[in-house]
């Protein structure tokens, strides 16, 4: 697409605007603003995120039976029965995931609230403010997960690895950087429960609907969505707004997923 960068600013601008709270749906961010407080909110963002991958009426669906299971507090339905006896209700998978990734997902985030008291003390804790983006925080943080999950005597299955990917294996991370935005920036859409780490340190979550449109934008040549492909998208939308460049993330997804006109 041939387009000035005045131009694709306008357009960026346009559609970051158009998009509210009123037009989210279908979006798994929906569930963790249905949450009332900003614990629940937290741990209920992260779930979704951790299932935000295919199609979009599969991780609806998904969704709606976990949280049927955790009730209207998921930090109470995990901290508050120690037997875990609402993973019984947790008979079924979301794609590779098995119904046991999805309980050992749940036994794990019990021991970091347990250990940590919120995930953004787990998360945080691996940042720092000198390095240029979040890549070295989901990297260790990744790592602790898997001793967490270890040291709970719980098998590090493929599908448990997915939920904790690393940008030294090349992923995109893109559902750990959908979390990520939802937490860590604040409008409409995005919660913005934390408050310790900068916007600018975002990388873009990418999928097949942001790797198809920015390479329509010119804001990536890379065929293969990959981390590398994600830090170039946001260095190239870093151009449109410095402090804040993946504030566009929810339009361009939508855009793309939606089939609509840019």
């Amino acid at each position: 697409m041939g387009i000035s960068k005045k131009k694709l600013k306008e357009k960026l601008e346009y559609h970051y605007r158009k998009f509210d709270r009123g037009s989210i749906s279908p979006d798994p961010v929906e569930y963790p603003l249905m949450m009332g407080n900003p614990g629940d909110a937290e741990i209920a963002a992260f779930i979704s995120a951790a299932m935000a991958y295919g199609n979009i009426k599969q991780i609806d669906s998904t969704l709606r039976k976990i949280f049927s299971a955790l009730g209207n507090s998921p930090v109470e339905a995990i901290l508050g029965n120690t037997k875990m006896k609402y993973l019984q209700s947790i008979s079924f998978g979301h794609r590779f995931y098995t119904p046991t990734d999805i309980q050992n997902l749940l036994s794990a985030l019990q021991k970091i609230l347990i250990k940590y008291s919120s995930l953004q003390n787990f998360f945080s804790r691996n940042f720092n403010p000198l390095y240029p983006n979040v890549k070295e925080m989901l990297e260790a943080t990744s790592s602790d997960f898997e001793e967490i999950v270890l040291s709970n005597e719980l098998p590090m299955t493929a599908g448990m690895r997915f939920i904790f990917p690393r940008p030294s294996g090349g992923s995109a991370c893109k559902r750990m950087n959908l979390f990520l935005r939802w937490m860590i920036r604040k409008d409409d859409i995005d919660l913005g429960i934390w408050d310790n780490i900068p916007t600018s340190k975002l990388i873009i979550p990418v999928d097949t609907h942001i790797a198809r449109i920015s390479r329509k934008l010119g804001l990536t040549k890379r065929k293969n969505v990959s981390w590398t492909m994600a830090e170039e998208i946001t260095e190239n939308l870093r151009k449109f707004d410095g402090t804040d460049p993946v504030k566009y993330d929810f339009a361009l997804c939508h855009i793309g997923m939606r089939k609509l006109e840019f």
